[in-house]
């Protein structure tokens, strides 16, 4: 079992009404700016709706929400070295957000890898996916899920304030980080 010194943490705590609307904001531009930008790559300006494309839209970011989650903590095995058993996922309803956390603390160089993981494989792997096979829905896919990562972005830019050898306790209840100096066992 990791213990963390007995010294006051500093808190790092996000505000989820702002991130609801740096979210949709985001979502937006970056759905706007891909679709012109597919367009200009294929020079062709269409987009098309049908009933399957929306259903399928809905069942893959669902499914991507659910693998963006799975990367933090696949991010959290790899970078931060913690025991699968200290992983937990979940979905807070109150909150309205899907949640990745290990109960060891990790170090700050690793949390912000595990935090930009999903970024990078469920949002720009799907748009780069679309912009190359001249998908709109998966452009549009990118779009929803590069911006879903503005809380991720959020943390990891408050990290960026502090050395990498700050060790990062995630707050399993609430949008929160915990960093500490120094690290026993």
């Amino acid at each position: 079992m990791i213990v963390i010194e007995h010294e006051e943490p500093t808190i790092i705590e996000l505000d989820l009404k702002k991130i609801a609307w740096q979210n949709i904001i985001a979502t937006f531009v970056l759905m706007i700016s891909l679709i012109i930008l597919n367009g200009l790559i294929h020079q062709v300006f269409e987009v098309k709706f049908s009933l399957l494309s929306i259903g399928l839209f809905i069942v893959y970011y669902i499914v991507l929400v659910v693998f963006h989650e799975i990367f933090h903590l696949i991010g959290f095995m790899v970078f931060g070295k913690v025991p699968f058993r200290s992983l937990e996922y979940g979905v807070n309803l109150k909150m309205g957000v899907a949640y990745a956390t290990t109960s060891e603390p990790i170090c700050n160089k690793a949390m912000k890898k595990a935090l930009m993981l999903p970024f990078w494989t469920t949002g720009v792997i799907p748009a780069v996916l679309g912009l190359y096979l001249n998908s709109t829905m998966l452009v549009v896919l990118g779009a929803w899920l590069i911006a879903g990562a503005v809380g991720d972005f959020a943390m990891y830019f408050s990290l960026r304030k502090y050395p990498n050898t700050y060790w990062v306790k995630d707050d399993p209840e609430f949008p929160r980080l915990y960093l500490y100096k120094n690290k026993t066992y």
